[in-house]
């Protein structure tokens, strides 16, 4: 809570408020949240993450902490840092006191950066920075500073940068590693005096201690910053493999420039030749007793990764790799080779899986579950995806010949079994089995071929959400363990048991699953810092064979909302990076509703100024929230949300006042799409049992009733969604799969025969259709990921043009984008951390390591 004397300061708190957006865009997983800054009663106060465990300063009070563990910390330490300072944005006041440990190993460095949010006068140099208030302040709002932890610019009242976070990452390392304070002093100013001259007691580092720690150490605590390490980034890699042998006398030389190039020339095919070598006796033979080891893999050249799948011997990456313009292919690499190749015909794919012998890969694409022989050969259809409204959820193939795989459909999705044969799939679970259930993705075999784990989201229970155990043979299913992510289950041959895989909090995590009990026992314990997930998909980003060899990727699945111009131009950000899932821009253009991820099932809706780039929640209720649609005037937000077990229609003032209002509830889902330009009516979508997906008009006369009532307006056996009405009200576009594929249909309105109607408007395939308020042309996503625009004259017929394309998009699933009235700026939510470079992380023997840690039984 802020002090009263800073509150009341209209100009400090304008700056403040200023500098806690900026730190509220720090997402990553070892930072705690800043979720805003709130007023209630008049009373400011700043809303933070709850972080559980204790402080890292209560750690080191009971004594030095094991090196490995301390170095453990410290890399997520430098993570932190290394994210924020990317940004452009320093801590100021690192220190034990601001860091904590989750039960889980996770590390969370608090207060980033709000040293500088709560001083005085940005102009003034005060070695007070800190976000500490003292409890024993005489004067209210008194910000004291944290003298042991200053850099040496800090104490002498220097501007500070960087460096001086990079100083305190060094006291903090020193002190776990020793259980002792690096600088201390009876009084402040004796704590002072010992950082600007005080030496470093290097004679308490453990002996233990790798060579490199040591000389990180020095680097870090080096008082002419000049010559301190300038960059944290340089710690992290470091710490993530530190020499361990003592090299701590041994003097280095710089090579010759001439010959510097050709050193690394000579360094990388001994690096080669090595990992080759390594790779051949790993898999030539298993030994009882193996010791770890870690790689990385860097993606093909001009490609990112996709999705990642280790075969089930250990020897082989299938993956997808996707270019800039989200066009993805499936490509094999040995893990004994050093480059990959891709897989002829394989264009579009996702989501590979492998059959237990390794011999062949399923993927998905064109909507149809495929496979194709490892070896070489032009794929084969197994069968068409049934419902997929966004594409295949994940897929896993046992040993009888069973595959089972998952759709991203509207509620409910199920998961399907066809034979790895071919055939026509059927579903495997019921609605009944898991009542409420609205998803059910990322199936994975047990070793019995009858049992199988996968993943369900409940959309009006976030409680239920999580690891489930099914079977082919029985309907029930049973919670094992909350998740927001999909699982694994890893086979341990030598251990005779297995483990459940799972993310939580982007650590991985593995868990022993005893396979005859088909129950979980132990503890669940960290096996990989910075797990990639996918939130927009409820995937992790990870896969492990039954002999030891664990892939990882890097990723968040978080996407910044960014401008475009028709050309495909970048114009600008909105808002912080995010989960964004749908958002609509207000009809008069000035703001932006965006669904966003809160907690997995608790999605909720917030509000964007484009003007001042505010970003304030809509909805609070611990429940799903989606599909924000703007009333004409733009006074009012129409939304669907969980309710007595199915998605109900509500609505509320966008100003945020009052209460909501319930528009609409059936005995199906039903999910709001358009209201007219005159407001009279609003379209909305209802999945029924026999009809599936159809489009309805409620009158708005028609909300006051008891019960409100629809009447059908596109009502047939295929799917139809995503309508938007036209300019002047009189028709409708929408999307729809009749022929097989979804194409974009354009439909009179009201509607004047009880026949599907519909004028095609695609050509070519085309999804979430867009007929901005002011422009005469329809939008839509090709199937390519292109934006495409097609002109239209509508009266009382309609004309339309051919297609043509905009330009490529990188979306996150489904609903990520919204065009401005008059069709001329598009606002899309693009990828954020899939960088082309970034590598996955191969860990072999991860089992022997795990065993040693917990022993099973």
């Amino acid at each position: 809570i802020l002090p009263e004397a800073f509150a009341n300061d209209a100009q400090r708190m304008a700056r403040f408020s200023r500098e806690a957006q900026v730190l509220a865009s720090l997402n990553h997983p070892n930072i705690a949240a800043i979720y805003g800054l709130e007023e209630a009663d008049g009373v400011r106060c700043l809303v933070l993450e709850l972080v559980e465990g204790p402080t890292l300063a209560e750690r080191i009070a009971a004594g030095p902490l094991p090196t490995e563990e301390a170095l453990n910390i410290a890399r997520q330490i430098a993570e932190a840092l290394e994210a924020a300072h990317e940004k452009g944005i320093i801590h100021r006041d690192l220190k034990p006191a601001n860091v904590k440990v989750t039960p889980e190993g996770m590390v969370k460095v608090l207060d980033f950066g709000l040293a500088k949010a709560l001083e005085d006068d940005p102009s003034s140099i005060d070695i007070s920075e800190s976000p500490t208030l003292s409890v024993a302040a005489t004067q209210a709002g008194v910000i004291l500073g944290t003298a042991a932890y200053m850099s040496p610019e800090q104490a002498r009242g220097q501007a500070v940068d960087k460096r001086a976070d990079i100083w305190a990452f060094g006291v903090v390392l020193f002190e776990m590693l020793t259980g002792k304070r690096t600088f201390q002093g009876e009084t402040i100013s004796d704590t002072l005096a010992a950082v600007l001259r005080a030496e470093v007691d290097w004679e308490a580092v453990p002996a233990g201690t790798p060579a490199s720690i040591r000389k990180l150490l020095r680097r870090c605590l080096t008082r002419d910053r000049k010559q301190r390490l300038q960059a944290i980034g340089d710690a992290r890699v470091e710490l993530e493999s530190p020499e361990p042998s003592d090299l701590a006398g041994v003097a280095s030389s710089k090579p010759a420039p001439g010959r510097y190039a050709v050193s690394w020339v000579v360094a990388a095919t001994l690096i080669a030749v090595v990992v080759i070598a390594f790779a051949f006796l790993y898999f030539r033979q298993a030994p009882l007793e193996r010791q770890g080891a870690k790689l990385q893999l860097l993606p093909p050249d001009g490609f990112g990764f996709g999705s990642i799948a280790v075969s089930p011997d250990g020897s082989r990456l299938a993956f997808t790799a996707v270019d800039s313009s989200g066009n993805a292919q499936l490509w094999l690499r040995p893990l004994n080779a050093l480059t990959a190749q891709p897989l002829p015909e394989t264009e579009g794919a996702s989501y590979p899986f492998w059959s237990p012998d390794s011999r062949f890969i399923a993927f998905f694409a064109d909507n149809k579950l495929k496979k194709i022989d490892a070896s070489g050969g032009s794929p084969q259809t197994l069968c068409d995806l049934i419902d997929a409204k966004g594409g295949a959820r994940g897929g896993s193939w046992s040993r009888s010949g069973v595959i089972l795989f998952g759709v991203s459909a509207f509620h409910p999705a199920l998961l399907y079994q066809v034979s790895d044969k071919g055939g026509e799939p059927r579903p495997v679970t019921t609605l009944e089995a898991f009542s409420n259930a609205a998803f059910r993705y990322w199936p994975s075999f047990m070793p019995d071929g009858r049992h199988f784990l996968y993943w369900a989201f409940n959309g009006v229970d976030p409680d239920r959400t999580g690891i489930y155990l099914g079977s082919l043979d029985a309907p029930d299913a049973r919670l094992l363990v909350r998740a927001d992510t999909g699982a694994a289950y890893a086979p341990d041959a030598a251990g005779g048991t297995g483990y459940v895989l799972f993310v939580r909090e982007r650590t991985l995590m593995a868990q022993a699953f005893d396979p005859r009990r088909l129950e979980m026992t132990g503890d669940a314990m960290p096996i990989a810092q910075r797990a990639g997930v996918d939130l927009s998909a409820f995937r992790s980003k990870f896969s492990a064979s039954g002999n030891g060899v664990l892939v990882y990727g890097a990723g968040s699945g978080t996407s910044q909302l960014l401008w475009f111009d028709r050309t495909g131009t970048p114009l600008g950000s909105l808002g912080p990076p995010g989960n964004h899932i749908d958002f609509r821009i207000s009809p008069d253009g000035r703001r932006v509703a965006a669904q966003r991820f809160v907690e997995t099932g608790r999605e909720n809706i917030f509000l964007l100024e484009l003007a001042r780039g505010t970003s304030a929640r809509f909805t609070f209720e611990p429940t799903y929230h989606a599909g924000p649609v703007w009333a004409p005037d733009g006074s009012r937000l129409t939304f669907f949300k969980g309710r007595d077990g199915r998605w109900s229609i509500w609505e509320k003032a966008s100003s945020g006042a009052g209460a909501q209002r319930l528009l609409l509830s059936t005995s199906n889902d039903v999910l709001p799409n358009d209201w007219s330009p005159d407001g009279r009516f609003l379209l909305y979508s209802e999945r029924a049992p026999n009809t599936r997906m159809d489009l309805w008009v409620l009158a708005a006369r028609g909300v006051g009733s008891d019960p409100p009532r629809g009447t059908p307006f596109v009502r047939t056996q295929w799917d139809e969604n995503f309508a938007r009405f036209s300019p002047d009200g009189r028709w409708v576009v929408y999307q729809s799969n009749q022929t097989g594929r979804y194409e974009i249909y354009v439909r009179k309105f009201p509607a004047d025969d009880s026949g599907p109607g519909g004028k095609l408007i695609s050509t070519d395939g085309g999804i979430e259709p867009r007929w901005p308020r002011r422009g005469k042309e329809i939008f839509y996503i090709g199937s390519d990921n292109m934006l495409m625009a097609v002109d239209v004259r509508s009266g009382a017929t309609i004309e339309a043009g051919v297609p043509r394309p905009l330009f490529p998009t990188r979306r996150v699933g489904v609903l990520r984008y919204d065009v401005t009235a008059d069709g001329q700026r598009f606002l899309v939510a693009t990828p954020t951390d899939e960088a082309v470079s970034t590598p996955v992380t191969v860990v072999l023997n991860w089992f022997d390591e795990l065993r040693r840690r917990a022993p099973t039984k």
